[in-house]
């Protein structure tokens, strides 16, 4: 009995050194292995050594690769008073992106708005001081000018005929995160009023992430151009991205850089009205003779259209709560392009300066009209 209970020991013994010191069996903790311990061959699954991007994928990344070198930091610096009056600097971060290779460099007005100084950190980290060159408050824009050269410039593309649902891309530095690039899509083109009061006509909304800091960036197409300059987010009071930011479009950008090269400031041409857009169902129920155009509520007095003789509407009426006036000409074209809404006067004005002549054609009653107007520049807010 005492024999078979040694034998049995034994056995028992045997069996937990083997499965220990020479089978392949681990349990689940990873043990450091003792001298003289054996290890199965570790085999690992590894991926082509040429990565294989999508279609996708590459062109997002020729996109980043082209643009981001054009893609600055701009850090203002303001000075404040605390609750005992003293002294506390302050610093607000946005985006811009270079125009030349000598250093002018595009922002937002209200990223450098009332500095003590604006610095500019390039892609390569580099940093400049700025001078500021144009303040443009009522088109929230600045031009800054940095002392470098041999810059990689952005390209400007073209804003008027964008299309919903085109592949977007912003860059910009959000939360002070540089070189940081989101994709969305365009989500519509519309006119949306700013903070400040001013209003972005046409302005490119996008559902591409857009946050504190993004502000004064590019909105690229598939292509690596610029479409627009990210500039505002409809965030609910959140002050972070909700899927619904908007972009200057390029044409009103270039527009705007085009008078502070040729008058050495901004000087937006303007017809001089305050417009309605008048669709099917409104023109039938005023009794117009034409189903689309903006009806002229009043003229701006000295301005263009008064000088050329457009009319106002004189009889009050309300579209809602709204009050309208109506009796006045209806502008159904500018030139050869035809008028339904005031943007696409505002597209208009684009391509046009101060002291350009156009031709209005319009309706006055059931005559249909054509009149030369030279466009006056714009000191208010119309068409």
């Amino acid at each position: 009995m005492k024999t078979r209970s040694a034998i049995l020991i034994v056995l028992l013994v045997g069996a937990f050194v083997y499965l220990t010191s020479y089978s392949n069996f681990r349990g689940t903790r990873s043990l450091p292995l003792a001298k003289g311990w054996r290890q199965s061959p570790l085999e690992l699954t590894v991926a082509d050594a040429q990565p294989a991007y999508t279609p996708e994928e590459a062109n997002r990344i020729a996109v980043y690769k082209r643009a981001v070198p054009s893609v600055v930091n701009v850090t203002s610096s303001q000075l404040s008073f605390d609750f005992f009056y003293g002294v506390v600097p302050q610093q607000s971060q946005g985006s811009g992106f270079i125009l030349t290779k000598d250093g002018r460099i595009l922002t937002n007005y209200h990223v450098i708005e009332n500095p003590q100084q604006v610095e500019v950190t390039l892609s390569d980290k580099h940093k400049y001081k700025a001078q500021i060159i144009l303040e443009d408050k009522a088109h929230d824009l600045a031009l800054l000018q940095i002392n470098a050269n041999n810059l990689t410039p952005a390209v400007l593309s073209e804003s008027r005929d964008l299309q919903v649902g085109q592949n977007v891309y912003a860059i910009g530095n959000p939360f002070g995160l540089n070189g940081t690039m989101t994709t969305g899509i365009i989500s519509s083109i519309r006119s949306v009023r700013e903070p400040e009061g001013g209003t972005i006509e046409n302005a490119v909304q996008t559902d591409a992430a857009i946050n504190p800091g993004n502000s004064g960036g590019p909105l690229l197409n598939s292509r690596g151009e610029v479409i627009g300059m990210n500039t505002l987010i409809a965030s609910n009071g959140a002050e972070q991205n909700s899927g619904i930011g908007f972009a200057i479009p390029v044409d009103s950008i270039k527009a705007i850089l085009s008078d502070f090269t040729r008058y050495g400031r901004v000087r937006r041409p303007s017809l001089g009205i305050a417009s309605l857009a008048i669709g099917p169902g409104l023109a039938e129920q005023i009794g117009l003779p034409a189903d689309y155009g903006v009806l002229v509520q009043k003229v701006v007095a000295g301005g263009a259209a008064e000088r050329a003789g457009l009319r106002g509407g004189t009889q009050q009426a309300y579209l809602g709560n709204t009050p309208i006036y109506l009796g006045g000409d209806l502008i159904v074209a500018i030139d050869e392009d035809r008028v339904t809404n005031p943007q696409d006067i505002s597209e208009v004005m684009d391509r046009h300066q101060a002291g350009d002549t156009v031709t209005v054609t319009f309706y006055r009653g059931t005559r249909k009209l054509t009149l030369k107007l030279t466009l006056g520049e714009a000191h208010s807010v119309s068409a």
